[in-house]
């Protein structure tokens, strides 16, 4: 138990959306666990495996909404989404000392007491109900007829209680300065970075690398692992593996080339030594943060992406870094990532495995735990504060 903690003797809830998978989202909700000796985890919908809840969530409880029960459930959640702000509000984390949040959607919505101190921790504003919506709609194909319309209706009903729940919080954690300048232009608050942790402890140094290039990632159209197939398929001499899985695998696998890839996905160990050994890592997505971008880093593995989003965070670019760590590009398009690929060849000996180490040390789980308990106990001193101005007396 953290010492802001500790010393009050604090019971606290964590809320996170929900735990489809192990992944970015989950990996910062296990360091959160981490805060406490027995935790309480409120959720949405848990599909997590059991030997992922005894790795990593051995000593916490968890309690899911009543939508969890459903058959199959697993397959449509995110159909769901409409009811969530209900169902978040259901959750009932009055009788906790704290609260904290972990939100890409809707977790810091639940409801609180008014002398409840509550810290969120903020991975995105919700992204398919502001500015990423018409892309979302356009995958869906979602144009102006009943069903889009309908959409069109709920996200906007939706945008209203996200614009609300946003000022419950005593304090904003931002994963990146990206998302730190989307809570301010959305929502009009100040919020911190804290940047995700890394387990640095799981990744190793391959300081000889072999000769392919990895993309990894959930396989979505946002990532846009197409432009960097895109690239590779052009670049014929190169070797590119791609890690993941998800909606957009078999067109991805459809338009591939032969010198392109697909593992599916990988056990942790299995992936750490492919991104360890990796030439590079590929990546042509905007990211909120991007925690295998620095993963690649602690494993000594340089990074070529897309200039936007949590990258500017991680990668010090060559050129502009006197320990430069990747690549930046500015134009999120097939013909760039070549470029940026090219430029790499001509100039890697200038990135080295041990800077990129260095670099990412600024990620690791101390620093991550350090900065959200010191900011949990600034929250609490905040509404002590508030409360004490409060009062009035005879």
């Amino acid at each position: 138990m953290t010492e802001a903690l500790q010393a009050r003797s604090t019971s606290m809830a964590i809320v996170h959306d929900w735990c489809p998978s192990y992944r970015g989202g989950e990996r910062v909700l296990a360091e959160l666990c981490k805060l406490t000796d027995a935790p309480d985890v409120f959720t949405l919908f848990d599909f997590l495996p059991c030997d992922v809840k005894e790795a990593h969530f051995a000593s916490a409880t968890f309690h899911t909404s009543i939508v969890n029960r459903l058959p199959w459930v697993e397959r449509y959640y995110r159909a769901l989404f409409f009811l969530c702000p209900f169902l978040i509000e259901q959750f009932d984390v009055t009788g906790y000392d704290v609260v904290m949040s972990s939100s890409a959607a809707f977790a810091r919505g639940v409801i609180t007491r008014p002398d409840q101190p509550h810290l969120c921790y903020v991975h995105s504003p919700m992204r398919y109900a502001w500015d990423e919506q018409f892309s979302y709609l356009a995958q869906g194909r979602l144009g102006f007829g009943p069903k889009g319309l309908l959409y069109r209706a709920m996200l906007h009903h939706l945008r209203t209680w996200d614009t609300r729940t946003a000022h419950g919080p005593d304090l904003l954690l931002a994963n990146s300065h990206f998302v730190k300048a989307r809570i301010e232009r959305i929502y009009g608050r100040k919020a911190e970075v804290v940047a995700p942790p890394v387990s640095l402890d799981e990744l190793t140094v391959e300081t000889e690398k072999d000769d392919y290039y990895v993309s990894a990632s959930f396989l979505a159209p946002y990532k846009r692992i197409d432009l960097v197939v895109q690239a590779f398929n052009s670049m014929p001499s190169k070797r590119l593996i791609v890690v993941g899985e998800g909606q957009q695998a078999n067109a991805l696998r459809a338009m591939a080339g032969p010198n392109v890839v697909f593992t599916g996905y990988l056990p942790r160990l299995a992936f750490v030594a492919m991104l360890a050994k990796a030439r590079a890592l590929v990546f042509a997505g905007c990211e909120d943060f991007g925690i295998t971008l620095a993963e690649a880093q602690g494993c000594g593995t340089p990074v070529i992406a897309f200039e936007r989003g949590g990258a500017n965070d991680i990668v010090r670019p060559l050129g502009r870094s006197r320990r430069p760590t990747g690549i930046l590009f500015r134009r999120q398009t097939a013909e760039a990532v070549c470029e940026a690929v090219r430029d790499f060849e001509r100039d890697a000996g200038e990135i080295t495995p041990a800077a990129c180490r260095a670099n990412a040390e600024r990620f690791s789980t101390t620093i991550f735990r350090h900065a959200v308990s010191e900011a949990m106990g600034r929250a609490i001193e905040m509404k002590s504060r508030q409360l004490h101005l409060g009062r009035t007396w005879d």
